[in-house]
């Protein structure tokens, strides 16, 4: 039986929570048969493919099909947020021209903040993974999950992790990797539907709830749904709440 052959690998910034503790932030060796290919093997550590953007192999961009062939460094980087390392390898498919997500069963609160802030997001508690890569692909969506082992699949173009439990966390998370900030349109789609919001004329509204005046109000009617949405004290305790885990969005002159 031939010898196994090693190489050293190197996982750098978030890619290590993906990792078993005694691998985390250190340089490793790794033992392995034949030629696989790097990507394999970052995939066999636990890190799916679609958190990582850059490979460097003895210093050298490398792409997801180098094939290892024993006695090299191997450097694993994380998404950037803060520069484009698209010159050096072309690792990640082109970004989605808009933010659109499909997100998994375990992210439905998130789905409603993320909606609520004006984001077009697909969301059933009974979606499969099969029917979410093929949302992904029919309407150009980025899957979101906590599910390691959907974003490992081949099909995945765009996908990611959310690492954070707590739906407000998960929300400061997603804004951050996409750069959504700039593109907040508080309460202009449906957080139960996801359709989007239009105004309705003042005095117009006949299903007004008791104690709500018709005539002074202002509010917004989903379009899908049906759903009817007036302002009241709930975008300004939102917006303190956001706050309390670092979100800064102005919720005060919408609704």
């Amino acid at each position: 039986m031939p010898a196994q052959r090693q190489c050293e690998f190197r996982f750098y910034e978030e890619l290590n929570d993906f990792l078993a503790p005694l691998l985390r932030r250190r340089s490793f060796v790794h033992a392995f048969d034949g030629t696989p290919a790097v990507k394999d093997r970052i995939e066999s550590f636990g890190v799916p493919h679609t958190e990582v953007d850059l490979i460097l192999i003895d210093g050298e961009p490398a792409p997801f099909s180098r094939r290892l062939r024993g006695g090299e460094r191997v450097a694993v980087y994380p998404v950037f947020e803060c520069f484009d390392v698209s010159g050096l390898a072309a690792l990640r498919p082109h970004p989605l021209r808009e933010p659109r997500f499909v997100l998994d069963v375990h992210l439905g609160r998130l789905a409603s903040y993320l909606r609520l802030l004006g984001f077009d997001c697909l969301y059933r508690n009974d979606y499969g993974d099969d029917e979410l890569i093929a949302i992904s692909h029919r309407e150009h969506r980025t899957v979101l999950t906590r599910d390691t082992g959907l974003l490992k699949r081949a099909e995945v173009t765009h996908g990611a992790f959310v690492h954070a439990t707590e739906p407000r966390r998960q929300l400061r998370e997603v804004l951050a990797r996409f750069q959504l900030e700039s593109l907040v349109a508080p309460f202009t789609r449906c957080a139960r539907c996801n359709a989007p919001v239009a105004r309705v004329p003042i005095g117009t509204v006949d299903d007004a709830p008791p104690g709500i005046d018709r005539d002074t109000v202002e509010f917004s009617r989903c379009t899908g749904c049906a759903q009817l949405y007036w302002r009241g004290s709930h975008p300004s305790r939102l917006q303190r709440r956001f706050a309390e885990v670092g979100i800064d969005v102005d919720l005060g002159a919408a609704a």
